[in-house]
């Protein structure tokens, strides 16, 4: 059996950066068990699966595709830089003639098109509650020490908990500071936190000025200590940083080891509009 695969680095406009994720063009089912198999082999923080939802279906001209994303733990409801990467796979290679494509996935139908040189995703916005440190203490002090914590958030819908450092630290603190994020699973007691945001306000001067915020990311509890640009986590971010910043509009960089950017808006009916651009770095064929 033969599978196109294709790697994809998203929210960067260079190779080698951004988030890779891999993409696999299904054109018949796969059994549901290599779903896993293919994820675990590809050891990439996301493979996504673009399925035909009906047999007349085709890559070139259909406008709606089922989509589906695995780590190589286990499957997972929403994965923003892998639908990045599924709608450059679509657009840029099968050459797609849609303007707007529809992704049927677990966390509903989400929507990408392509705007000049970025595709643009239409993803569900997610609000953030405040959160009592006592319950999470062991948590953040395994994460950040001793760093002092400005706000601290927990996102019920997608259980990720948003941890904002003193607005008194510099980006180059969040980008050096040493996360250990295997040690998270033992220091988290609730069972309600699934990832863990790490976030600092923006500098609006100095050789950084433009970026609205910074973040990192850690889901030990999906098998990624680290993922390096987060759409789902952004999903998240968006309405914290917008509320806080009295901001629709903003620019937020990911300062991981690879590092990216995306774009945000906030969209009248309640989702979010969060743009990147893509560099495709491998094409070829799964067999077995």
């Amino acid at each position: 059996m033969q599978i196109p695969i294709f790697t994809v680095d998203a929210f960067t406009n260079r190779p080698f950066s951004g988030n890779p994720a891999a993409v696999c063009l299904l054109e018949n089912d796969l059994d549901e068990d290599l779903h896993q198999k293919i994820a675990t082999e590809m050891n990439l923080s996301e493979t996504a699966f673009i399925r035909k939802l009906y047999p007349g279906d085709d890559f070139t001209k259909s406008s709606c595709f089922g989509l589906r994303w695995f780590t190589p733990a286990n499957e997972v409801p929403l994965c923003g830089h892998a639908t990045l990467a599924s709608a450059a796979v679509l657009f840029h290679i099968q050459k797609n003639t849609n303007s707007v494509l529809t992704f049927v996935t677990l966390s509903g139908e989400l929507k990408a098109r392509q705007v000049e040189d970025h595709i643009v995703l239409d993803l569900p916005l997610y609000l953030t509650y405040p959160q009592v440190l006592q319950e999470v203490e062991e948590l953040v002090k395994a994460a950040i020490g001793d760093m002092i914590v400005q706000d601290l958030r927990y996102s019920p819908d997608t259980k990720k908990l948003l941890v904002r450092l003193s607005d008194a630290y510099e980006r180059s603190v969040l980008e050096k500071l040493q996360v250990s994020a295997q040690g998270f699973l033992s220091a988290e007691k609730t069972g309600k936190v699934k990832g863990l945001i790490l976030t600092l306000k923006g500098n609006s001067s100095g050789k950084h000025k433009g970026h609205d915020f910074y973040s990192r990311y850690f889901a030990p509890w999906y098998g990624v200590l680290e993922d390096p640009v987060t759409g789902s986590a952004h999903a998240v971010l968006s309405s914290y940083w917008s509320e806080q910043l009295g901001k629709k509009e903003m620019l937020a960089f990911q300062c991981s080891r690879r590092g990216g950017e995306l774009k945000i808006s906030l969209r009248n009916d309640g989702r979010v509009d969060i743009a990147g651009q893509i560099a495709i770095v491998l094409k070829g064929n799964l067999t077995f």
